[in-house]
């Protein structure tokens, strides 16, 4: 995590020897501008931020800015692990669990994380008159930060949500309750569709995303998406090879449908107008064949499959022959 030609203060923007307020405000402004959190998981802010992470543990440990300043390393530390090898936690707890108490905020401000000019930071530690200039001698007390927060890995969660058609088709408000308890309410967009998947971003615990899977289908095995209706019509290999006719389920009841010989699996079938309706829209239904051979075939099952094999080699042999 460290680098040797890393200069903390100016990482952080300021002037050498800042005092202990200007290094946090400075922090403050930084983290919030560099964290992962707040900038899409982008690979160079996540380097950045830790270089500001490292440049305040550094600038505000006495002991640790000593060494640094004194050439004892990077950072005056070696072999220090990287806090944020499993991941990053979210920008306003990270603050949080730093520094331990509620932040200030400046009326009219943006920068609403920044200390209130009128609280001063302490300086971490002091030396009385007379003191040597080493933490603790003379008189001195020396204090260290407390040690960086624990850092929760974001995990992405999902719901399955179902829907009716009329939900889907108008939208529905949700309130989903997430694993830590929170809240969120979201709206699920008109004309939505069997298998759409909705991205809640940034919401679940420790900044991951949180996935919606919507299902909308009926009883029958009609799915939904947007105007249009989708059914997958399940076919004896005859019936797709010769033709037939079958009944299928719409949304106003079941109809007759015509099923053109030569039908194979992937063919796609398009009932008029049997879809959702929307004003004076009203969108189609397609039926999908799907051919379908039987799991435990009878023996005359079995030896026409065989004959028609037999059948298929002995014409592709023809054809090759001349």
């Amino acid at each position: 995590m460290s680098t040797a030609a890393s200069d903390h203060w100016e990482v952080l923007g300021l002037h050498a020897g800042a005092d202990a307020a200007s290094i946090k405000r400075a922090f403050r402004q930084q983290a919030r501008r560099w964290h992962p959190d707040l900038n899409g998981n982008d690979p160079v802010a996540e380097a950045r931020f830790k270089r500001v992470n490292e440049a305040y543990a550094v600038l505000s440990d006495p002991i640790r800015r000593r060494a640094w300043e004194a050439g004892e390393g990077s950072d005056g530390v070696s072999g220090e692990a990287d806090p944020f090898a499993t991941g990053f936690p979210r920008f306003e707890d990270y603050l949080e669990q730093l520094f331990g108490h509620g932040r200030e905020r400046r009326h009219g401000s943006e920068e609403d994380d920044d200390l209130r000019a009128d609280a001063p930071e302490p300086e971490a530690w002091a030396e009385p008159p007379g003191s040597d200039g080493r933490p603790g001698a003379g008189g001195g007390v020396a204090t260290t930060p407390d040690s960086p927060p624990p850092v929760r890995a974001a995990t992405d969660e999902e719901t399955l949500v179902r829907l009716t058609p009329e939900q889907a088709l108008a939208g529905q408000r949700l309130e989903l309750e997430l694993r830590d308890g929170t809240l969120v309410e979201v709206w699920t967009p008109p004309l939505a569709g069997d298998g759409w998947r909705l991205r809640l971003a940034g919401v679940a615990p420790g900044g991951g995303d949180h996935f919606l899977q919507l299902r909308v289908r009926t009883e029958e095995g009609l799915r939904i998406d947007g105007l249009r209706v989708l059914y997958q019509l399940d076919l004896h290999p005859a019936d797709a090879a010769l033709g037939c006719q079958v009944v299928v389920p719409t949304l106003d009841g079941p109809v007759r449908l015509r099923v053109p010989p030569g039908s194979s699996s992937g063919r796609l079938l398009r009932l008029r107008r049997r879809g959702q309706t929307l004003g004076e829209q009203r969108g189609d239904q397609l039926v999908e064949v799907r051919i379908v051979v039987p799991a435990d075939p009878t023996d005359a099952e079995e030896a026409l499959f065989r004959r028609l094999r037999e059948l298929d080699l002995e014409q592709t042999a023809a054809v090759e022959d001349g």
